[in-house]
């Protein structure tokens, strides 16, 4: 893996007042719509690749890309795949939108949403606790269920890869149409 640059939420905010910045925020639609910086355009991560950026862009290519998430650590996964397809330019907003807001930073709100964080804690222990009662009311075969998604949890938690995070992500209430900017 590649090291990222990054760049903290002030420095970014006065990069922009200067000469004016291209910030993507690979956030879902729906946490985009919620919070984000007035400066960012939105490309969720699932989505992400090397073409949209450079629609983003329009033919201005001049200087890094910055990329900013929630955290920081969507932005990171986004530079690096963005590296991987050839993009080298790409730095990582640290803190995410949590840190650009905590600093009093400009943020545009909307409607309040679960984040994907959440979403994945409430279905996973949705899912082991289904699996447990039906295991031990139904058939101890249904522990399986409590089991695959504790691996689950386990195999995202040493990869940094959450399957459950990404198939959330693209559920309908997940997605909201025409949020560009």
């Amino acid at each position: 893996m590649t090291d990222i640059k990054m760049i903290k939420p002030g420095e970014l905010a006065k990069l922009h007042d200067e000469k004016g910045i291209h910030l993507i925020d690979v956030r879902t639609p729906a946490e985009f719509r919620e919070v984000h910086t007035p400066i960012a355009v939105n490309i969720p991560l699932d989505t992400l690749n090397a073409e949209k950026v450079k629609q983003v862009l329009n033919g201005n290519e001049a200087g890094p890309i910055y990329v900013i998430c929630q955290s920081g650590n969507r932005s990171t996964r986004a530079c690096q795949k963005l590296i991987e397809a050839g993009v080298t330019n790409v730095v990582s907003v640290e803190g995410g939108t949590t840190a650009w807001a905590q600093q009093g930073l400009p943020v545009n709100r909307g409607k309040k949403t679960i984040s994907l964080e959440r979403q994945v804690r409430i279905a996973a222990g949705f899912l082991v606790l289904l699996g447990a009662l039906l295991g031990m009311f139904i058939n101890p075969w249904f522990s399986g269920l409590a089991a695959f998604v504790g691996a689950g949890l386990m195999f995202a938690g040493i990869t940094d890869t959450c399957g459950m995070a990404m198939l959330l992500a693209k559920m309908p209430w997940n997605q909201v149409s025409g949020c560009k900017k």
